[in-house]
């Protein structure tokens, strides 16, 4: 699915040159974690996700014992999730960072590094247990993530132009007409029931099937 978070990635990734990371904070089941594996997929050479919901306690220590010794570190995250990574050409994601502060405080380090591009995604980022002990990295540009909007819904639909008139209308202070105002306000309903929350491709697949 198209999100509009998508430019605000690309536009990072174009003009960070690698000296910051990118947090993205959302509510749960927003599409974080959709949109940054897609964003990984077409523009990285390879990628890894470090979930920190269920990885390893041993992958966890990892930014505890080698954060003096990079190259061990990406060696073992490397032979960890099995995959290759190339300088410059690779990003590192950390999913729902929140809930292991200390690889957030590791950004540093990382960015200073230089050799990988990282991205953070999690939820409640500034509440005080999920910044308890650690030195939020002055390297971190931050963006929120929002549910779908009615614009990204009529897109999951198919429908990439209706939302063009819809503004241009609005604009020109000009009605739709009778004929387009219902196909509008019949996309609005089904937004209002499916849409905000509809952040997988999977669930308008059904809901189109339904």
């Amino acid at each position: 699915m198209k999100r509009k978070v998508y430019e605000k990635l690309m536009d990072w990734k174009k003009n960070s040159n690698g000296k910051t990371a990118i947090l993205i904070d959302g509510a749960r089941r927003v599409g974080k974690s959709y949109i940054v594996e897609k964003f990984a997929k077409e523009n990285y050479k390879s990628f890894i996700v470090i979930d920190f919901n269920k990885v390893s306690d041993d992958v966890k220590k990892l930014f505890e014992y080698y954060l003096n010794d990079m190259d061990n570190l990406f060696l073992y995250l490397s032979n960890y999730f099995n995959i290759t990574l190339y300088e410059r050409e690779s990003l590192i994601v950390f999913d729902e960072v929140q809930l292991y502060p200390k690889a957030r405080s590791a950004i540093k380090y990382l960015i200073e590094d230089g050799r990988y591009d990282y991205i953070e995604t999690g939820s409640l980022m500034s509440i005080k247990k999920n910044v308890k002990d650690i030195l939020i990295p002055s390297e971190e540009q931050h963006i929120e993530m929002h549910p779908m909007d009615f614009e990204e819904f009529l897109w999951a639909m198919g429908n990439d132009s209706l939302m063009q008139l819809v503004k241009k209308c609005y604009e020109e202070k000009k009605p739709l007409g009778q004929a387009m105002h219902r196909k509008v306000m019949d996309y609005f309903r089904q937004y209002m029931i499916v849409g905000r929350y509809a952040t997988s491709s999977r669930r308008i697949y059904k809901y189109k099937r339904f």
